[in-house]
């Protein structure tokens, strides 16, 4: 079992990795958007790429909690029900993929999901013009596939889910707010799958989350912080710094 092996060695450093990650997670759910990547990597040098979705995803389902508790009124519905029909077309997708990728496999799937995501904000971008894609009718389902795929692969529906309402231009705090109602809907609907189908939520993967709930609560309120005293313009910037690097992470 994934806990097992990591208590055993008992490294200060993996732990540090693990508190670390954890602070991220609750810091990336309540205003930083796209920090949360970086602990997609850490957890997967510790558990190894698919046994750290298991023990991520209780620790993103706390945080989603706290973010929707407190930005329950800034969420833009009707981006979510654009995206949630389709996502939930990416777990399917992402359980028949599973069949036939090795564990060891799914850090480059992870990587080239990301690539794809990185592509997209970059051409998105080409000279601040305006993204004429967005009215298309499969705009929004095509982020929701891939959006469901990668959460469903490795928890790295972030940079997917941001992208998309960057490119629909929504202002900080419904952007944060609608990301918060998204995931939360996402991620609990990911349980049974992760527990009955990939069998990695345990019992021992869920007392080690609780090591974390402190940190996750710290970071949560960092995040409430700073965002409001981050400028808007700061996203996407910040977005594309820790996207690349999360890449650059899991392909070495």
């Amino acid at each position: 079992m994934i806990t097992n092996a990591f208590l055993s060695t008992q490294s200060p450093l993996e732990w540090g990795m693990l508190f670390l990650s954890a602070l991220f997670i609750g810091m990336s759910k309540t205003g930083i958007q796209g920090i949360n990547m970086l602990t997609i990597p850490l957890m997967a040098v510790i558990f190894g790429a698919k046994s750290s979705t298991g023990l991520i995803l209780p620790m993103l389902c706390f945080s989603d909690v706290i973010a929707v508790l407190y930005y329950r009124r800034a969420a833009e519905w009707k981006y979510i029900f654009r995206l949630l029909p389709s996502a939930l077309a990416g777990f399917a997708l992402a359980l028949a993929v599973d069949r036939f990728i090795p564990p060891a496999g799914f850090k480059h799937l992870l990587a080239g999901c990301l690539f794809v995501v990185i592509i997209v904000m970059l051409w998105s971008e080409r000279g601040k013009k305006e993204n004429k894609l967005i009215d298309r009718w499969w705009y929004g389902p095509a982020f929701g596939l891939l959006g469901g795929f990668t959460t469903m692969i490795g928890n790295a529906a972030g940079p997917v889910m941001a992208i998309y309402l960057l490119s629909v231009k929504l202002p900080k705090y419904a952007f944060v707010g609608t990301s918060a109602w998204f995931f939360l809907v996402v991620n609990y609907l990911k349980i049974p799958l992760q527990v009955f189908v990939w069998d990695n939520i345990t019992v021992s993967s869920l007392l080690l989350n609780l090591c974390t709930v402190p940190f996750m609560i710290i970071g949560a309120i960092a995040g409430i912080h700073i965002i409001k005293k981050l400028p808007e313009k700061g996203f996407r910037t910040f977005i594309t710094v820790v996207t690349i690097l999360s890449v650059l992470i899991l392909l070495f």
